[in-house]
């Protein structure tokens, strides 16, 4: 075989591992352009969602050959580190395309590194969090909303990959599971559960925060049809989600009639009426007379005077019902970026996971103390973090000449969800029947704009970093 056609057999492995290993799909097409021009390769590449097509040009006989790439997977931080190495060595004459091949094939053939039960057990983890973190939940709703979401992560893993018939129906079914679960245990007397918090932390493992990422990435990278797909998709998706919350919530009542009667009492409206004569106060100088019958709404109920986030909180319960202090988010934020590494496939005897958990806490600091000085401007706080871990990232691939997509997404990670906590959570959004699919809407827009104001912090952070100094040779493997 010649040295020829061992760089183009090496573009085309390298085009698959990026794409079952999870790359920034908008890097995808400068990173192989990068590595043909290099490797004195003519080719041209079009990135498609979960297929890459590529023309290689054979110089000797002028023969052009169409080659389809596809592949399908998810995150995989270990591997794709190792793949990005790999990539870095052969551009700079480290290893040889043949020694690169092999390298390539042995990762797209190993196993996860974690079998399934520990997958379920970091997202047991991550998910019970989360629940005290971002939704307001208690020490007893982390409990039920932890093993929803390891059930949901065995059901993914498992179930969904070995039937394709289940595999279409496997989002609906399990929220429908969830908020059924979670709306029979909010309806025992005391409000021991909410149905808020475990719900919203129960789903929020498969919310589609990343993938609305990557299409906003895309298209202010002006990929407009990639952008677009995923953009439609995440929408309808999420409306599925919505659906099915909705679905389990009624079924619910459907089955436990006098659950449904009490919750359509409490979420009521009262009316005062007052006959007589009243005289409008405002800024004008000029008084208006009204006769007749005035409806008040009482707008602040007592049970509203004691709502956290949704969930229902009486002062004088014990801690065990209550959201956890502030001062939990010291340990809790640096074991949910653990969690949610090792959950994404990274090697706990890396050096890189510790970078990983102070760049997410970092994020999150600054997400948290931008949302205190602009509360409810979830666009400006998302934006707010994400500059924060993008220098950080592109520093540390400047600096230390360490990877900064992987190094980066687990922070990223994070500012989703909270930025969805920000917004009043998940299934707030699915209150009445007559609301749902306009409420489903907003919450797809809420998550597009969490998504861009991601996308224009890590944008923002990338041309500051990357502006001083020698320009790089090979693509940027970021954000």
């Amino acid at each position: 075989m010649s040295s020829a056609t061992k760089r183009r057999k090496f573009i085309l492995k390298l085009a698959k591992a990026l794409l079952a290993f999870g790359a920034p799909s908008h890097r995808i097409e400068s990173q192989l352009t990068a590595a043909a021009t290099i490797l004195g390769v003519e080719a041209e590449f079009v990135h498609l969602p979960n297929i890459i097509i590529i023309s290689l040009r054979n110089t000797d006989d002028g023969a052009t050959r169409t080659h389809f790439v596809r592949a399908t997977g998810r995150v995989a931080l270990t591997s794709l580190h190792k793949v990005h190495l790999i990539y870095r060595d052969v551009l700079h004459d480290g290893m040889s395309a043949d020694d690169g091949i092999d390298a390539l094939r042995q990762l797209l053939w190993s196993p996860p590194i974690y079998p399934l039960h520990l997958r379920c057990i970091f997202a047991f983890i991550c998910a019970s969090i989360i629940c005290v973190l971002s939704f307001g939940g208690s020490i007893f709703d982390m409990w039920i909303s932890g093993i929803c979401a390891g059930a949901l992560q065995y059901l993914g893993l498992h179930a969904a990959n070995k039937s394709s018939l289940y595999g279409n129906v496997y989002e609906i079914s399990v929220t429908i599971v969830v908020a059924f679960v979670a709306r029979g245990l909010s309806t025992i007397k005391g409000s021991i559960f909410c149905y808020n918090a475990i719900s919203s932390a129960g789903v929020v493992l498969i919310l589609p925060g990343f993938t609305i990422l990557i299409s906003a990435l895309e298209l202010m990278s002006k990929n407009v049809f990639c952008g677009s797909v995923r953009v439609v998709y995440a929408i309808i998706y999420t409306l599925f989600l919505g659906f099915g919350l909705t679905i389990g919530s009624d079924f619910y009542f459907l089955v436990d009639r006098r659950a449904r009667h009490a919750y359509y009492r409490s979420t009521s409206s009262e009316l005062t009426y007052t006959h007589g004569h009243f005289i409008s106060s405002n800024s004008s100088a000029t008084a208006i007379r009204i006769s007749g019958v005035l409806g008040q709404t009482n707008v602040l109920s007592e049970g509203e005077a004691h709502l956290v986030k949704g969930c229902y909180r009486d002062p004088t319960w014990g801690w065990l019902r209550q959201p956890l202090p502030g001062w939990t988010m010291f340990f809790l934020v640096p074991l949910y970026s653990l969690c949610s590494s090792l959950a994404n496939l990274q090697n706990w005897k890396s050096i890189q996971l510790p970078v990983m958990v102070f760049f997410s806490c970092t994020a999150y600091a600054a997400n948290r103390a931008t949302s205190i000085v602009l509360p409810g401007r979830t666009d400006i706080v998302s934006a707010a973090g994400a500059f924060a871990i993008g220098s950080l990232g592109n520093i540390y691939s400047r600096v230390v000449r360490g990877t900064a997509f992987t190094s980066m997404v687990t922070g990223v990670l994070f500012l989703v969800p909270s930025g969805i906590a920000q917004g009043g959570g998940v299934t707030q959004a699915y209150q009445t029947s007559s609301e749902r699919y306009s409420n489903g809407f907003a919450l797809a827009l809420r998550m597009i704009s969490v998504a861009a104001g991601v996308t224009v912090g890590l944008f923002v952070s990338q041309v500051v970093v990357y502006y001083f100094g020698t320009r790089k040779n090979a693509a940027h493997f970021a954000f």
